[in-house]
């Protein structure tokens, strides 16, 4: 009989190993990594092409809404990092709200998040297969894009660890590529042909100082904008509450440093209505300084691109499966590769519709309304830390003081007011579709809890 229960004890221990093999993720993420993830993403493609649109807003002193919007971002940080280390799941900003406002709430917010990041995913796929790449090589748009997105999702799947060991080569790349434009921008001075004059030229005649610095600091806000993709691997974080504190300030430090070294450099060393006018605004320091070629920065930009895709992509996968878990989308996206724990079916969805996406174009009218998604949700977010202040958490969490989500809330609505009336409209429109399916959701939700309900009580009536 001793043996007989033994063994049934071993069988049902085997089974739920066996359970958490194919559900859940590994944990391989040291801070290291994380740093680089976060500094990877952040520091993406959109620094490229960032420095021209901020000049053609705020004017030469680039460098001041690059600041302004720094410090906006780690307003929000804060709330993540609080949020990241007292619940250290993959559904990140969903999860945080579901737990604060309950199902329908949170399915916005992960509707909007996962909106965001495969729009973004197709649009890098898109640009992957544009200018940059016809520097080498003449191909589809749409064959490249597709291709990419394949290549991506067998990386991703492959496991965190190797994906983010990628990021790391990548991002070094990134660096170093700016590195130069800071090392060239300086190079320039010296020999006389720049202007450190235009470093105060705040403002266009169109705009005032104030006004110009708003506007362009929601362009540079979104170059900001990445960090809030790492809180959906705090679940592969091998101590979260140590380590993503520290990643994701420093890498936040590290990038705002990075960024505004850079637009010191580029708008010192170009003309700003040159810099404003050029959709490759780094080309035209190359350019100005001469000795280096411009094949060069076409290379370390498909890298950029490539790395900005595969750490959204991630996050996208790591957010469906999240929203699985908490019973959001259905349960078939929790499903893990045996061995690898990586999530093989969110995966597979994800790079799905970023592909459909990436084909048919649209991603040119849905790209400028990422910006406002995410603006959506972080509002959202800056709530749920302060609603979830009752909740005790994991033990010795990170705690932002009260006044940064508060402040957070504020700068989300002061920066929304600088978005265009038809990147509301699209926006919107995105947000009543996620609205109507949360809906779904929870009428679902109720009719599947309440046949739970019921059916012990028939179960009694009926023993039979």
């Amino acid at each position: 009989m001793a043996r007989r229960v033994g063994n049934r004890v071993s069988a049902e221990t085997g089974e739920q190993a066996g359970a958490e093999e194919t559900t859940t993720l590994k944990r391989a993420l040291t801070t290291p990594l994380l740093y680089f993830f976060i500094l990877g993403d952040v520091l993406g493609a959109g620094v490229y092409v960032l420095v021209g649109q901020v000049a053609a807003d705020a004017g030469g002193a680039v460098w001041v809404p690059l600041v302004v919007a720094l410090l906006l971002a780690l307003l929000t940080a804060a709330s993540y990092a609080e949020l990241a280390t007292k619940y250290p799941r993959a559904g990140g900003a969903s999860h945080y709200v579901t737990r604060a406002f309950g199902p329908f709430a949170g399915f916005i917010a992960g509707f909007c998040m996962l909106a965001a990041g495969i729009v973004s995913v197709a649009a890098l796929a898109r640009g992957f297969g544009g200018d940059y790449l016809s520097a080498f090589v003449t191909l589809p748009v749409g064959l490249v894009a597709v291709l990419f997105l394949a290549l991506l999702a067998l990386v991703n799947a492959r496991g965190i660890k190797e994906s983010t060991r990628a990021n790391v080569v990548a991002t070094v790349v990134e660096v170093g590529g700016l590195a130069v434009i800071v090392v060239l921008g300086a190079w320039l001075l010296l020999r006389g042909d720049g202007d450190v004059g235009r470093l105060t030229e705040l403002g266009t005649p169109e705009k005032g100082a104030a006004a110009a610095v708003l506007s362009g600091s929601v362009l540079a806000y979104y170059s900001f904008v990445g960090f809030e993709t790492s809180v959906n691997v705090a679940e592969e974080t091998r101590d979260p509450r140590r380590s993503y504190p520290r990643a994701l300030f420093g890498a936040l430090a590290t990038a705002g440093a990075v960024y505004v070294l850079v637009g010191l450099a580029a708008s010192a060393a170009v003309p700003t209505a040159r810099l404003a006018e050029s959709s490759g605004p780094l080309l035209e320091v190359v350019e100005a300084a001469g000795g280096v070629p411009t094949r060069l920065f076409s290379a370390v930009a498909l890298v950029a691109v490539a790395n900005g895709a595969l750490l959204t992509g991630i996050m996208s996968s790591r957010l469906a499966y999240g929203m699985a878990k908490d019973g959001l989308l259905p349960a078939t996206l929790t499903k893990v590769l045996p061995g690898r724990r990586t999530p093989w079916a969110a995966i597979a969805l994800t790079t799905l519709l970023a592909m459909l996406l990436a084909l048919t174009g649209s991603v040119a009218t849905l790209a400028s309304t990422l910006v406002l998604l995410l603006l959506v949700v972080f509002l959202m977010v800056n709530t749920a830390v302060l609603v979830l202040r009752r909740e005790h958490g994991e033990a010795d969490h990170f705690r932002a003081p009260t006044a940064l989500p508060v402040l957070g809330i504020a700068s989300c609505v002061v920066l929304s007011t600088q978005i265009e009336a038809q990147v509301w409209l699209r926006g919107l429109t995105v947000v009543a579709v996620g609205t109507v399916l949360a809906v779904l959701v929870v009428v679902r939700r109720t009719r599947r809890a309440d046949g739970d309900v019921r059916n012990p009580a028939e179960d009694v009536r009926n023993p039979g």
